[in-house]
């Protein structure tokens, strides 16, 4: 039903601020990439990938501004939910391209395959199970058998990333372990938020930090290129 007296409280406000903030960071790291990569395959590389994260997440960052500042309908709840699960597809993406980020900023070194076959199998799993209409990704309940499931497969690819940018470490001088750090915050904030917010709302607040740790993930890009 359609809110006609609904007024934006405070904290909505600061959401959708922080929201677009966040979406207008990653397009103009995406343009400067492109811009600056001067056909560096790296830079392009990270201009995609800032991309993917801005595309998959604007799916679900503009539908929640929506409703900060307009109220909830069942059109918006619609919205956020396939919002969600292409949030949830194009975030798996982003870890395969931060390997080959990987691979292009450390050539002299080596993943192993069985690395490479985990990262792989593990997010091409995960997307298949995004894809089961049974997650209910509309409703309110949703489907917190398959949460865990795609989740903890997501756990797998965040844990492989992990290992390639601690085999790194501080090569070329680069400091490529803040990286492990920003994406184990990014991990440690998101998993608790898919499995506890549809029952403790509360527990949605540790998205901040989770997009925070992404623009960090996005900040160490643009530092390489200038």
């Amino acid at each position: 039903m359609k809110q006609n007296n609904y007024k934006p409280q405070i904290p909505d406000v600061m959401e959708a601020i922080f929201d677009v903030v966040y979406l207008i960071f990653d397009l103009i790291a995406a343009l400067l990439f492109f811009f600056f990569s001067q056909g560096n395959p790296l830079f392009i590389l990270y201009g995609i990938l800032t991309l993917t994260l801005c595309g998959g997440d604007a799916f679900h960052l503009v539908p929640r501004i929506l409703r900060a500042v307009r109220g909830s309908n069942d059109k918006i709840k619609r919205q956020l939910g396939i919002g969600l699960q292409v949030s949830s597809i194009t975030m798996t993406v982003f870890y395969i391209i931060l390997m080959y980020i990987w691979k292009l900023t450390f050539p002299e070194l080596a993943a192993q395959v069985s690395i490479e076959a985990v990262v792989w199998i593990s997010a091409i799993v995960r997307i298949v199970i995004c894809l089961f209409p049974q997650n209910n990704w509309c409703s309110d309940e949703g489907n917190l058998k398959l949460s865990v499931i795609r989740n903890a497969v997501f756990a797998v690819t965040g844990i492989g990333i992990i290992i390639l940018y601690a085999m790194s470490g501080n090569t070329y001088g680069y400091h490529m372990t803040r990286m492990v750090a920003a994406i184990i915050i990014s991990f440690g904030c998101y998993l608790p938020v898919t499995l506890f917010s549809k029952t403790k709302p509360k527990v949605g607040l540790l998205m901040i930090p989770k997009t925070c740790a992404y623009m960090w993930i996005i900040a160490m890009g643009l530092q390489l290129l200038f």
